[in-house]
């Protein structure tokens, strides 16, 4: 196919939409290629909600709510998923091929909308100092940008994602009113914070917990998130645009004071979180952000988007080196073998899928590697969850899976030694670490209590249970990659992911560190802590003699980062590959380190930032 476009983008989650919403509303056009099916691209609203629905109904038959439980299970576009995570390594049972040490744990979802379609929804930006793990702790390598460098792509993500929170909580010690704007609000007020963290407040709040010898005061404070409230009438900024006089993206002050914003699906559908609890993996009521609403807004007229088509090589001109064109394998049905192949072809060539799509592509076709960093740095948030039962009920399940967060060891001298964290209070009980409420259950039958006493035992039980949460930053390590092997290959005949994982010393130090903080929380809570990490579980790792099991946060991040040079990134500052320079990469794979924040928000300022310049260069 000949067709030459603008723009050839691979992958509709939030960098792929936001990139084709920010260039055809600047008048380019875009081809948009899609490895998942043509229901889930409907962009007209009527048959959005009835795709939807299907979602719903789908989640609501399974017994297992996993993230990518809800939608397809695309065969010819496989996505990982946490229910095939197997304890003892090497194994291949699933999409991804895992080589330990350890399996990696967490999963994305190839398909229209992305993952998006199944994330939380927390939102918040990284700090300065994460930009300087290098410099200012020894750990992993420095941003070749600044906090400051992003601070307005922030905002432009803030806004396309139509942030709720409340900018007054999110400063401290480690963030102050400078790194927002003296009077810079986020789109939506506050989602209200639950009972439940009002409980935990109570004895929380200012608590002093020593760790190492140093005492920390513990604050809890709410959480930004990708979901719509009450919008804010002090916020004053339209939707992005592109200022072509002065070859930048703008924040326009809107004329209206009273515009609506937020992540809008239709007039009739999402305008307000509802409290529902299934926020992973699936919004009943569309509240929560997701992709397909900013891939609405794009100038259809500039845009063609392809489904079924699975991005398999990139093509390279031997001469300029520059990418030529994309082959991608258009199959038929979604779980038989049989696909044709075709080739889209424009100036310029954005990768949007995920980071393990992203390296694959980039590996299978052998290019933007000269630093042979592609693939490798791959990190994650490993979590460690503590559970116990408050003494009076709490009532988790109310409102979604967070609304406050403890942000006191995001930051400190510390890390030069130990992982930093960030702790959601999660409103999800013990659903995650014990499959709860279903095994209360079936706890209370296997001791012959049934009937009017299994009610009270139940009633007493789930409504106290308490959720402690503590995201682990991991730092890039080379070791901890993703390659590919001709031996590992899907139905399609394209390369399947094969990853290298383990938890270095760094991050098992920050379990053990975790763990002691938490004993601290629940005594001042007076919470009976039933804590059990075992053995057998996927991702049990020991440290000095005791054992804890992480899990996976769904934060993918690494294997393509950016850097100062060729020499040790894939990308430059500008998101352009080194080696290409019609070839851009965007997403989650950019980051060089991944710090305390879930990066949805970080990704999106980065596209923003990406999507500059390629206008820039398309300009020239």
């Amino acid at each position: 196919m000949t067709h030459n476009y603008d723009v050839v983008i691979v992958g509709s989650g939030i960098a792929g939409a936001v990139m084709a919403k920010t260039l055809t509303q600047a008048g380019k056009t875009v081809l948009m290629l899609e490895a998942g099916l043509e229901a889930g691209m409907a962009l007209d609203p009527e048959l959005a909600y009835q795709n939807y629905q299907r979602y719903l109904q789908t989640f609501y038959s399974k017994a297992n709510k996993a993230t990518n439980g809800p939608y397809p299970d695309i065969k010819d576009a496989e996505s990982p998923d946490v229910l095939e995570i197997q304890a003892k390594t090497p194994y291949d049972t699933g999409y991804l091929v895992q080589m330990g040490p350890l399996p990696f744990a967490s999963d994305c979802l190839r398909g229209a909308g992305g993952t998006t379609l199944h994330w939380l929804g927390n939102v918040p930006r990284m700090l300065p100092n994460d930009f300087r793990m290098k410099t200012l702790y020894g750990q992993g390598v420095d941003w070749p940008i600044s906090y400051d460098d992003l601070k307005p792509y922030y905002e432009m993500a803030e806004n396309e994602i139509g942030v709720a929170g409340d900018v007054a909580a999110q400063v401290g010690p480690d963030m102050t009113r400078a790194n927002y704007g003296e009077h810079y609000v986020f789109p939506m007020q506050k989602i209200p914070q639950s009972f439940q963290d009002q409980v935990w407040m109570k004895h929380t709040q200012d608590l002093i917990v020593y760790l190492e010898g140093k005492s920390y005061a513990v604050s809890c404070v709410s959480m930004p998130q990708g979901r719509n409230s009450i919008p804010n009438l002090h916020y004053h900024y339209a939707s992005v645009q592109w200022d072509s006089a002065k070859q930048k993206l703008i924040l326009p002050v809107t004329k209206n004071k009273y515009q609506v914003v937020g992540s809008i699906w239709s007039p009739y559908t999402g305008e307000r979180c509802e409290g529902n609890a299934s926020c992973v993996p699936i919004c009943p009521v569309q509240a929560k952000y997701n992709a397909l609403k900013t891939l609405k807004k794009s100038d259809m007229s500039k845009l063609e988007i392809r489904t079924q088509a699975v991005a398999s090589e990139l093509m390279l001109d031997p001469h300029s080196r520059e990418i030529c064109g994309i082959v991608y394998k258009k199959y038929t049905h979604g779980d038989a073998p049989q696909y044709h192949t075709e080739v889209a072809q424009g100036k310029i060539y954005v990768l949007a899928a995920s980071a393990l799509e992203n390296a694959k592509l980039l590996l299978a076709s052998n290019v933007a590697n000269s630093s042979d960093q592609v693939g490798r740095n791959l990190m994650d948030h490993l979590v460690l969850l503590t559970w116990g039962l408050f003494p009076e009920k709490v009532f988790p399940y109310r409102g979604p899976g967070c609304t406050t967060y403890i942000p006191t060891f995001r930051d400190g001298d510390f890390r030069k030694d130990f992982a930093a964290w960030i702790s959601p209070l999660d409103n999800w009980g013990w659903s995650w670490p014990t499959y709860a409420p279903a095994t209360d259950v079936s706890n209370a039958l296997a001791k012959n209590i049934f009937g009017k006493k299994l009610r009270q035992t139940i009633n007493d039980i789930v409504p106290r249970q308490a959720l402690l949460h503590f995201e682990c930053e991991q730092a890039p390590e080379p070791s901890n990659r993703m390659t590919i092997d001709p031996k590992y290959k899907d139905q399609l005949d394209n390369y399947r992911p094969v990853i290298h994982y383990d938890a270095s010393t760094y991050m098992r130090k920050s379990f053990k560190a975790a763990k002691q903080v938490s004993d601290q929380i629940f005594a001042a809570n007076k919470i009976q802590d039933f804590t059990e990490y075992n053995p057998d579980e996927a991702d049990f790792v020991n440290w000095e003699g005791r054992g804890y099991t992480f899990r996976g946060a769904g934060h993918i991040v690494g294997t393509h980062r950016m850097g100062h040079d060729a020499v040790s990134s894939v990308v430059k500052p500008s998101q352009q590959c080194w080696d290409h320079p019609n070839l851009y990469l965007v997403g989650c794979g950019n980051m060089p380190t991944l710090g305390t924040s879930n990066p949805t928000l970080t990704m999106t300022a980065l596209t923003f930032m990406a999507a500059e310049n390629i206008l820039k260069q398309l300009a020239e």
